[in-house]
């Protein structure tokens, strides 16, 4: 009896489908998009971003590449309501809001289990390291973690050691050093440049001992991938450390944009137009390299002696600036007024400075050949815009991981001037930050502007065809392509 011709040629499988877990404050959600849209766009991996309705936006200027999941935020009593992110929010709050956030693990948990025996079962998470409750997570669906960096290599062993390694400052000394043993060179820090997630570390305190427990969960993930590229880090990537677990770490970056994107809106709405600062820079184009932008990122707030020692000293040099102040520094009485009058009226440079109120077109900024020189707390995101941009910087770190970024660019990388290392404790005086705004645009700092240059071209390289950086991407898509794969009968 004939039987019915049977089709040989099965259908193929789905692709892999990774779950994309970021952390809610700009600095991290947008490289981890950047990642999640370049996966995409290698082919053979679907992906699913988690958000909630405040972030959400921020997935718009990534258009089809990646799938969403908006979850409500989850509340918890330490935190404030109808708060979801880390934007304006007080520093005294970070460690809640990772808490808080880790609210999600239940409701993930719960999709996750409903698409387990189908072909969007999740095959692997990538989580931002603040997302350390997604590695418990994973344990539970059977599948690997990824834990994402967006800071440098060097940063990101540091906060590990820091709550690994609990150490403890003598005599409550904020200048007592506190020593990183298992980093090469044994660098040290005092107290007060260490991060304030470790700095107010309370034992037993719910909020204190859960921040704790999500960076040793990422000590359990597969392996980590970093926003950095090894030019850059090569001392901190040469081999496994244990501050991170003995983990391996793909250095993957830099996730900046190149100059075809420097205008798109992947950090959100921005209070003035890449079109319309960049016509304001282009006054300067008989000068190029003459403007400083300055600009100390999406959260952090001046204190106003920092804020006044700088506008002081802006207004002493006669330095033309761009300063993105965002919504809330407290700029000394008359300065806003004073820029804009000369920028009415001057001649064809429209006045030598501008004030930015709000989220600035950054990346647009440092790629115009007028900016010669960047005033930078020395957060990661804005370290390899500067690096890509070949903008050498003048470092002001205030908090978290910032001196640790400052000390690799002043001393490791070259490519930085020391500012100040005093921190939100400690302003310097208008006269000092007028003598380093002075020496980088008189020219007494050409060595440093030449190893920026240099930056920018190992950072195109590396993520050019064949770059060390591309590389490390295409293996770690074939790496989530095997984690998808079911295993043959």
């Amino acid at each position: 009896m004939a039987t019915a011709a049977t089709d040989r040629t099965a259908a193929p499988e789905p692709a892999p489908h990774v779950l994309v877990v970021p952390y809610p404050a700009q600095g991290h959600t947008i490289p981890l998009l950047d990642l999640a849209t370049l996966l995409a766009s290698r082919g053979g991996v679907r992906l699913t971003v988690v958000a909630t309705p405040a972030t959400a936006p921020l997935l718009a200027a990534h258009g089809d590449a990646v799938g969403e999941l908006v979850l409500p935020f989850p509340s918890h009593p330490a935190f404030p309501a109808g708060v979801e992110s880390a934007k304006g929010l007080s520093p005294a709050l970070f460690g809640a809001l990772i808490v808080a956030y880790a609210g999600l693990r239940a409701p993930l948990g719960d999709w996750a289990r409903e698409r387990s025996g189908g072909p969007d079962r999740v095959a692997a998470i990538l989580s931002d390291f603040f997302c350390g409750w997604t590695q418990p997570l994973a344990a539970e669906l059977g599948v690997s973690r990824i834990a994402f960096s967006p800071s440098a290599v060097y940063g990101t062993a540091v906060l590990h050691s820091l709550f690994r390694r609990m150490p403890q400052r003598e005599d409550g000394d904020d200048e007592s050093p506190i020593g990183f043993p298992d980093l090469p060179g044994a660098p040290a820090y005092p107290w007060r440049q260490l991060t304030l997630l470790y700095r107010t570390y309370r034992d037993g305190d719910e909020v204190s001992e859960g921040v704790r427990r999500n960076f040793l969960w990422n000590l359990e993930a597969s392996s980590f991938v970093s926003n950095t590229f090894r030019r850059l880090e090569e001392r901190y990537l040469a081999a496994p450390l244990a501050d991170l677990g003995f983990r391996r770490v793909r250095a993957i970056g830099p996730l900046a944009p190149d100059a075809a994107d420097a205008a798109s809106g992947r950090g959100g709405e921005t209070a003035v137009s890449a079109a319309d600062l960049c016509a304001w820079l282009d006054g300067f184009a008989d000068d190029d390299g003459s403007v400083v932008y300055i600009s100390f990122g999406s959260m952090a707030v001046l204190q106003p002696p920092h804020a006044a020692a700088l506008a002081a000293a802006l207004e002493r040099t006669g330095v033309p600036f761009v300063w993105a102040v965002g919504t809330a520094a407290p700029l000394p009485e008359g300065f806003e007024e004073r820029v804009a009058a000369a920028a009415a009226t001057a001649g064809r440079r429209r006045g030598k400075g501008r004030v930015v109120r709000g989220w600035a077109p950054q990346v647009a900024a440092l790629r115009h050949r007028a900016v010669g020189w960047f005033v930078t707390h020395c957060g990661w995101n804005s370290v390899l815009e500067a690096s890509a941009a070949g903008v050498p910087m003048l470092a002001w770190p205030m908090t978290a991981d910032q001196f640790v970024n400052a000390r690799l660019l002043v001393e490791e990388a070259g490519a930085a001037v020391p500012v100040s290392w005093g921190g939100i404790q400690a302003a310097p005086e208008a006269e000092e930050v007028a003598r380093v705004l002075e020496a980088a645009a008189g020219g007494q700092c050409a060595h440093v502007a030449a190893r920026a240059k240099e930056l920018a071209e190992e950072a195109a390289a590396t993520v050019s065809d064949g770059g060390a950086s591309r590389q490390e991407l295409d293996e770690l898509v074939r790496e989530l392509r095997e984690l998808g794969s079911e295993p043959k009968e």
